[in-house]
């Protein structure tokens, strides 16, 4: 597993593709208070959660990598094109990287632990070493179960074209209304600083919630919960409660434990769409309740 874990994420080399595409996104952000229209501050903030709360909480990550519940194979599908918005690779790539990561949780061989640097973990791992974005075949070793779908192979590969599609139609929509102005307003805003906020906000997981806040339960890795990266992540910063229970599609345990996509997958669950829901209980064992009726 260290060998294959080392392939994926050699540290030596600058991954200039994926530096000059974070350059790009950033330089957009930054571009963002020029073009503010309130329009696009909604549209953004709606992306935002479709993309990161949805997409990445829900999908990618407890229902693509740790099976914390079930839903229909479209609603998988769909869930993975909401993950894709967030611009943080395909699913089997995500889902292979998040799977090495627990395996190997703040030892040699994590790909993001802060014990190798707090901004290594937080982005230098995804800027440096050769990018296994598209290499499918490859990451699909550790992700075998979306591997021999064909849709999340599709998308794996081809994990930008969503993004870029609902960025371009959401440019021609602001021109339609309010000309270049607009479509601007459109494009800084719904694209390139909701994805650059998205993507520090998940990366924050990978590095905040394992240095600054509580630990409730005793792990052998460094996790811990933190609010204010659960606030911006709609629940992922309860990163503790969560490695203590990775199947647990629940992660804020507590009532002041703020789980906006536990939420979400619950309201699913007593409307008959999502089944086999794993709830972590307090008490440190998991509990797989009974499929709605």
């Amino acid at each position: 597993m260290s060998a294959t874990i080392t392939t994926i994420h050699d540290k030596r080399p600058i991954n200039w593709i994926t530096v000059i595409a974070l350059v790009i996104f950033h330089a957009g952000a930054l571009a963002a208070p020029f073009f503010f229209e309130w329009r696009a501050v909604g549209v953004a903030v709606f992306l935002y959660w479709l993309a990161i709360s949805c997409g990445i909480g829900m999908g990618y990550h407890r229902l693509h990598t740790h099976r914390g519940y079930k839903i229909s194979k479209m609603g998988e599908y769909f869930l993975g094109l909401c993950g894709s918005l967030a611009l943080e690779g395909g699913p089997i790539f995500w889902v292979a990287t998040h799977r090495v990561h627990h395996a190997k949780s703040d030892k040699d061989g994590d790909p993001h632990s802060p014990r190798d640097g707090a901004w290594w973990s937080h982005m230098g791992w995804i800027i440096t070493g050769a990018g296994h974005h598209n290499k499918t075949e490859q990451l699909g070793r550790m992700a075998p179960d979306l591997y021999a779908d064909r849709f999340y192979r599709w998308l794996n590969t081809w994990h930008w074209l969503p993004l870029a599609v609902v960025g371009v139609s959401l440019a021609i929509w602001g021109y339609s209304y309010g000309g270049w102005h607009s479509a601007m307003a459109m494009v800084t805003w719904a694209t390139f600083l909701r994805v650059t906020i998205g993507l520090h906000s998940t990366w924050l997981v990978n590095s905040a919630t394992h240095m600054w806040g509580s630990k409730r339960f005793k792990t052998t890795d460094d996790s811990r919960n933190n609010w204010w990266v659960a606030m911006l992540t709609f629940g992922e910063g309860w990163h503790n409660n969560h490695h203590a229970h990775p199947a647990s599609a629940r992660h804020g345990l507590a009532w002041y434990e703020l789980d906006i996509t536990w939420l979400q997958i619950r309201l699913l669950q007593a409307l008959g769409v999502a089944k086999m829901v794993k709830v972590a209980k307090t008490d440190s064992r998991l509990l797989e309740e009974r499929e709605a009726a």
